[in-house]
């Protein structure tokens, strides 16, 4: 039986996701091509065919079957912290043919950016083939805390620096608090640090416009707990062990 979202508990939606996700995620076929893929292969849940994409399932207690086979699922997972350069999207194909975060890294297996960093944004971003891991660093109820480098053209006023603190009112709701300090002030412009706990679009470019300052660099350099100073625009290397656990253990 399929759990149905008034069934899950609290403690199990860090395993619940869409079954088009989760073939995506083990490699089968992309989210686009998932209705495609159950019309012509033996998706089994629990035993059950179906061909729904939306289906909603718990990947940690339902079985999950493919032409007869236990779910791929159980590929190696593998985790790299990239340091995005300017000019590179954050998807794993561009229709623009414009080079992706995914290109940058010589991997075998499927992997795909966890959230996004826009193309004129570099800094720090995570790579996976890990679903669930994924999903618990994006989805809104973890609240993973994202720090970012601001350079700002000329002196910013304290009053709006508290409203980037406090929340700034955009079309898509006030943001919630956040932390902005400022790091310094050089060649006539300021850099600011500023750490939110939401994932909006472009949220930190809009904070910046609704507050008329005029921001000209914007880079991420701490996800959650995870910083790497020495890791050069376009280098990467893998997440060890530990850092992973870390980033799990984000609530």
């Amino acid at each position: 039986m399929i759990l149905s979202w008034e069934t899950i508990k609290i403690e199990d939606m860090e395993n619940l996701m869409r079954l088009d996700k989760l073939l995506s995620d083990a490699g089968y076929c992309s989210k686009k091509r998932a209705a495609e893929f159950l019309k012509n292969n033996m998706v089994l849940i629990n035993g059950i065919r179906t061909h729904e994409p939306g289906t909603k399932l718990n990947v940690g207690k339902d079985t999950i079957g493919v032409n007869g086979n236990a779910l791929k699922d159980l590929e190696e997972k593998v985790y790299y912290l990239l340091n995005k350069p300017k000019g590179v999207v954050s998807t794993v194909a561009d229709e623009h043919n414009r080079p992706t975060v995914v290109s940058l890294i010589p991997e075998t297996k499927r992997i795909f950016p966890v959230g996004r960093l826009d193309e004129n944004t570099s800094g720090l971003i995570i790579l996976t083939n890990d679903g669930i891991f994924s999903n618990r660093l994006t989805h809104p109820s973890f609240h993973t805390p994202k720090t970012y480098e601001l350079t700002i053209r000329g002196f910013v006023p304290k009053p709006a620096l508290q409203k980037l603190r406090s929340g700034v009112a955009l079309k898509d709701g006030k943001t919630s608090p956040a932390k902005a300090e400022t790091l310094k002030k050089e060649k006539g412009n300021t850099v600011l640090e500023m750490t939110i706990k939401e994932g909006r679009n472009r949220q930190i470019r809009r904070m910046c416009g609704k507050l008329n300052l005029e921001l000209l660099d914007l880079k991420r350099v701490v996800i959650g707990d995870l910083r790497d100073s020495n890791l050069k625009a376009g280098e990467f290397r893998k997440l060890s062990e530990t850092e992973i656990n870390n980033l799990k253990r984000i609530d």
